[in-house]
């Protein structure tokens, strides 16, 4: 009787080689489309919290708390918001919880950052002795965690802190208002509410300069991050939500005198060799 056919080793080896060159090149398109839908459902979370907010905002009559000017405890009046000023007081969105009908559980961190950083930075609000908040920094694809007040609190998005205290509209003239009266704010669909971020609240200025490293861990750095390929996922005031590239946040309407047309925007002259290695093959604004 003959021998039954079989792979010689070339064949063998030769077969494996394909394998091989085959998942190196579809990989990365696996990685792609999973770091796509990440990005999809990230969106799909803040356009969660602007329905959410969207309510809020008409129990409150259009107003948004300033620390130290409005009524109560309006010391953290930001981070009581994050904390669920809108799903009450002393609740935690993480939990299984509504307001209204909206869900709030599990959309509190982006899915590209959910777990919690270590041995990375903090931050702490307090007067005097008193500790009135204080937690952990988050980083890029980690999560911030406030732990004081109890109990824990976990995200990775972070509001415009602008929006909570009188810097947003600067008055020209007497006391400022204790309130951020958001149904009659100009230009909403410029403004950015919520966003990703590595701390619970952001902020930047038309000057200030971008990170010069990825997850560097300054004030540019809370929000240019580089977690969804040279973009970032916004909530606007008007409650409509966005994919921006990182240069574009010097376009936005951080508060009424921004200027958006900046050192750091193409109307302000700035030159793709101005901007940080890492970012100048990002889109322009």
């Amino acid at each position: 009787m003959g021998k039954k056919p079989a792979f010689t080793l070339i064949e063998l080896l030769v077969v494996i080689a394909i394998i091989a060159l085959l998942m190196a090149v579809l990989l990365p398109s696996l990685q792609r489309a999973r770091e796509q839908a990440k990005a999809a459902i990230c969106l799909s979370h803040l356009r969660q919290w602007g329905t959410t907010v969207a309510l809020f905002l008409e129990d409150k009559e259009g107003r948004l708390p300033r620390r130290g000017l409005a009524t109560g405890d309006d010391r953290i009046a930001d981070y009581s918001f994050l904390r669920g000023l809108c799903f009450g007081a002393g609740t935690d969105p993480n939990a299984p919880r509504r307001y209204n009908p909206v869900r709030t559980d599990k959309i509190a961190c982006c899915p590209m950052a959910t777990r919690a950083a270590e041995g990375h930075g903090s931050f702490t609000v307090h007067h005097g002795e008193e500790i009135y908040v204080a937690g952990t920094t988050g980083t890029t694809f980690t999560a911030w965690e406030m732990t004081i007040p109890p109990p824990t609190f976990r995200m990775s998005y972070g509001l415009n802190d602008n929006l909570f205290n009188w810097m947003y509209d600067v008055p020209p003239q007497g006391r400022p208002s204790p309130y951020t009266y958001v149904f009659t704010s100009r230009g909403q669909g410029n403004v950015p509410l919520l966003l990703d971020a590595s701390t619970p609240t952001c902020s930047l200025w038309s000057e200030k300069e971008p990170p010069p490293a990825q997850d560097r861990p300054d004030s540019t750095g809370q929000v240019c991050m580089n977690r969804h390929n040279g973009t970032i996922n916004v909530l606007f005031l008007d409650s409509s939500v966005r994919r921006l590239g990182l240069k574009g946040l010097w376009i936005l309407k951080w508060r009424r005198d921004f200027n958006t047309s900046g050192p750091w925007t193409k109307a302000g002259g700035v030159k793709p060799e101005d901007w940080p290695k890492w970012m100048r093959g990002l889109k322009d604004y």
